[in-house]
């Protein structure tokens, strides 16, 4: 068992037993460990203690809110489901394929894939010659050929280049640690999609960690109101997990919903970086232009 499966055994724990405000030793049991390592490894995974962690997952006092009239932002903020948030310090220039690189299927290119231990579980990352095109979380007990059998289909003519190394050093800059050295990389990331998905994942960028938005608000950002089922479909198509935020769209009524890569995933993504140190807050960038076919 990997450092998130027990991080997620404890989430679950947590969804049903938030009220009773479990103890450490309650946690610890459920996660296998003793009370002492279950504090330290929880600690270096999330940046706070496991009792500050607990209100990043209670829902009751913002689902309160909400009826009282208060925003989705607003009431999740409150509730401590999102507040002065640890921004990961990378300028991300996002590009849409051409009709031409979907219709080629990527022939002629080298992706360079991996694996790496991330603190949400095994994420496979893959560059093409025009940048980051794939980042995934394995789902529980896939095996690594048929993730990257996933990969291959969007890009069928590509020839695939085994590289866990490069996709470590990707994954060290991507899920930095609390307390370590700011990073200031440039990650570049290809993605296909029509024009409209490409405008909701270029607006996902301006959304920044520790932060939530509701799909209806993130229609307003793309000035739709009136298509907030159309977001959602797009956020569910992103393939780019955690650089293209979509684990940061909650539902109206302040749940966190469905995600691509599972929802313990999701919750434990927005209590990550909820409960990022406020030191560590910095302002975000947006590089680039967006290109749509």
């Amino acid at each position: 068992m990997n450092d998130y499966e027990r991080i997620a055994r404890v989430i679950r724990y947590l969804d049903s037993h938030r009220t009773g405000q479990p103890s450490l030793a309650e946690l610890a049991a459920r996660a296998g460990l003793s009370p002492f390592h279950f504090h330290r490894l929880f600690s270096a995974w999330a940046g706070v203690t496991p009792k500050d962690f607990l209100q990043c997952l209670t829902l009751a006092h913002a689902r309160a809110l909400l009826r009282e009239g208060e925003s989705v932002l607003g009431a999740s903020h409150a509730a401590g489901l999102s507040g002065p948030g640890r921004l990961h310090d990378l300028a991300v220039g996002l590009e849409a394929a051409t009709p031409g690189e979907i219709k080629s299927g990527g022939e002629g290119w080298l992706l360079c894939a991996g694996f790496a231990d991330t603190p949400f579980g095994a994420c496979l990352i893959a560059e093409s010659p025009r940048g980051i095109c794939h980042v995934s979380f394995a789902g529980e007990g896939q095996a690594p050929e048929d993730a990257l059998a996933v990969l291959q289909q969007d890009w069928p003519r590509a020839r695939l280049r085994r590289d866990d190394k490069a996709a470590r050093d990707r994954a060290a800059a991507i899920f930095r640690p609390a307390g370590a050295q700011p990073l200031a990389p440039s990650l570049r990331v290809l993605v296909r999609g029509s024009t409209f998905q490409v405008r909701v994942w270029r607006a996902l960028l301006q959304i920044p960690a520790g932060a939530l938005v509701s799909y209806g608000g993130l229609a307003c950002l793309l000035d739709k109101p009136s298509a907030a089922r159309a977001v959602g479909s797009a956020v569910a198509r992103n393939s780019i997990a955690f650089l293209i935020p979509c684990h940061r769209v909650i539902r109206e009524t302040g749940v966190a919903g469905q995600y691509r890569w599972g929802s313990e995933r999701k919750r434990a993504m927005i209590a990550w970086e909820g409960a990022r140190p406020t030191a560590e807050a910095a302002p975000g960038r947006v590089a680039g232009d967006v290109r749509a076919q």
